[in-house]
């Protein structure tokens, strides 16, 4: 018994040598891939604008947007961004966006959820107060305006090599933008003076009909220093089932930019440009009547409006001087042409001229002068021209 149990633990021994041989050692540990990051942007500051003898000065210091990033692994990423901001006394929550990216390899990225939309470069890149070298955005951009935001669908993109140039693409489809009728569901009038325009939150699809649109950007040298960019947009915007279910929009948009540090200046020279142009189908529209006991009136127009602006800036980073190094200056020219026959029919320009400080890359003050000429538009009386002057004193952080 005693040699039975002696050859069988040296067989086991022997079974167990061998299999340690031809077995690798196991892999050292590594720590989880998994990163959770909270990032984000704020501003403060005071307003003070005059329209003629009426005057509005405030302090302003109520917007905070965070953002949410978490990354699993090296290609599943998840990023969503909130915006808290005073409104009417009141704390308004905005959901930004909030997607899910998937690298598929170096050249091709998905993503899916509600996104910032290439359209242009504007809403995408330059959009956050520490970004934005300016008090707020450019005419044609936010409310009432004609370059979408965000939208709910799916996206790919990506950056391909060509010789010493790249290619950057990206192919998208969403809920896409709904026409406001002046009406609600019901046939109740809502928002008449805004018949017309394009709503770009759309949550659920009105129409089962996607909007489809893309961006594709060019930058020709090896230095990546200019861009060259171009956009479209569109789809069906009626509600199914209504008598604008075949009404369609087409949004197209070029964009420029041009970053450098220029030896001949001494310094870090930006130009941004963005031209948006937006075409929805012709549609009758009901205008109520001021009197109760008129009958209301229909009319119709050519739904056709565009945007543009362009800005430049230039900052002293190669002065001897540590604190002339973080100044910037910086110029903005913007327009806005809403369609004539439109209850919202305007021509707007703007121009504006700031004086930045940067304490580090991405906390900055700006100090700001604003005008703004407007034709038309809500609250102008017809054939006049509305002209607001303002300065603005903002600190914007970025973290």
């Amino acid at each position: 018994m005693k040699k039975i149990l002696i050859t069988t633990l040296v067989l086991v021994l022997v079974i167990t040598y061998s299999y340690a041989q031809d077995t690798p050692a196991p892999e050292p540990f590594t720590p989880s891939k998994t990163q959770f990051m909270v990032r984000g942007y704020a501003h403060a500051g005071l307003n003070y604008k005059k329209t003629g003898d009426e005057v509005e000065s405030t302090f302003v210091g109520t917007t905070f947007n965070p953002l949410f990033i978490f990354k699993h692994g090296d290609r599943l990423l998840f990023e969503s961004e909130l915006a808290f901001s005073f409104e009417d006394g009141q704390l308004d929550i905005g959901f930004e966006y909030a997607n899910m990216s998937y690298l598929i390899n170096d050249y091709m990225t998905i993503r899916m959820g509600k996104m910032l939309l290439p359209f242009g470069t504007f809403i995408e890149r330059l959009h956050p107060s520490w970004v934005n070298k300016f008090a707020n955005a450019p005419l044609g951009f936010g409310h009432g305006g004609i370059a979408p935001a965000s939208g709910i669908g799916v996206e790919m993109r990506g950056a391909i090599p060509v010789g010493s140039m790249k290619i950057l693409y990206s192919v998208y489809a969403t809920n896409g933008p709904v026409l406001n009728t002046g009406m609600d569901a019901e046939g109740n009038f809502d928002e008449p003076d805004e018949a017309g325009q394009l709503m770009f939150n759309n949550f659920e699809d009105n129409n089962n009909k996607k909007g489809y649109g893309g961006r594709l950007g060019i930058l020709p040298f090896a230095n990546s220093s200019v861009e060259i960019g171009g956009s479209i947009y569109g789809g069906a915007v009626g509600d199914r089932g209504s008598s604008y279910g075949n009404i369609g929009a087409m949004l197209y948009a070029v964009d420029f930019s041009f970053v450098r540090q220029v030896s001949a200046v001494r310094g870090i020279v930006d130009v941004k440009a963005q031209y948006n142009l937006s075409n929805v189908d012709q549609a009758t529209y009901i205008e109520p009547a001021d009197d109760p006991l008129d009958p209301d009136e229909a009319y119709t127009f050519e739904n056709s409006s565009n945007a543009y602006f362009a800005q430049a800036s230039y900052r002293p980073t190669m002065a001897g001087n540590d604190v002339m190094k973080n100044f910037e200056v910086a110029y903005r020219y913007s327009a806005f042409n809403a369609p004539e026959g439109a209850e919202w029919e305007q021509q707007s320009t703007q121009w504006s001229v700031a004086l930045n400080y940067y304490m580090n890359w991405r906390t900055l003050f700006k100090l700001s002068y604003q005008s703004t000429s407007q034709v038309g538009g809500h609250g102008v009386p017809e054939g006049e021209t509305v002209q607001t002057d303002g300065i603005f004193v903002h600190w914007a952080l970025g973290f």
